[in-house]
């Protein structure tokens, strides 16, 4: 089964985007690394989710805020790849940041849904390192952001 099989089997479609205009780019291609940038829960430029977890987010609205994170993470693939996720060989990382509410202790909890979904799409490619941080804030009050790296085939 290829990648897009198993994104159309999520029911996952992978936005368009473009390059904007910004201080730092979306991702970077270095020798067969390919670095994304961390990703917000936004869709059609809009956050979907916003607040702190879990006194604002549930556990569960982060979880899926986490999965979105990972949607754009792969849209971004997708534009680095020329369109060709098969070219990932490998998922190195995913660092996970969740802003937390005082107290929280969780947030790898919620980074799980990234995780679980990376290796629903990639398959045995997609068994990766981590690390799964609370923070105090997270830009456009975001509770979730995902950033990945990625070995690619020559």
């Amino acid at each position: 089964m290829t990648i897009d099989d198993r994104l159309r089997e999520a029911g996952i479609t992978l936005p368009t985007l473009d390059i904007p205009a910004a201080a730092f780019r979306p991702y970077v291609l270095h020798d067969r690394q390919l670095i994304v940038s961390g990703q917000l829960p936004v869709r059609d430029g809009k956050a979907l989710f916003t607040g702190k977890v879990p006194d604002r987010v549930s556990v569960s609205d982060a979880q899926s805020a986490a999965r979105l994170c990972v949607v754009n993470i792969l849209a971004w693939a997708h534009h680095a790849t020329d369109g060709n996720l098969g070219r990932i060989q490998k998922v190195l990382r995913l660092g996970g940041f969740v802003a937390t509410s005082e107290g929280f202790a969780d947030a790898p909890t919620v980074i799980n849904a990234a995780s679980e979904l990376v290796t629903q799409i990639f398959g045995e490619r997609g068994a990766h390192a981590r690390i799964a941080i609370g923070v105090a804030s997270l830009p456009l009050n975001a509770p979730v952001e995902v950033e990945a790296t990625f070995a690619l085939e020559p």
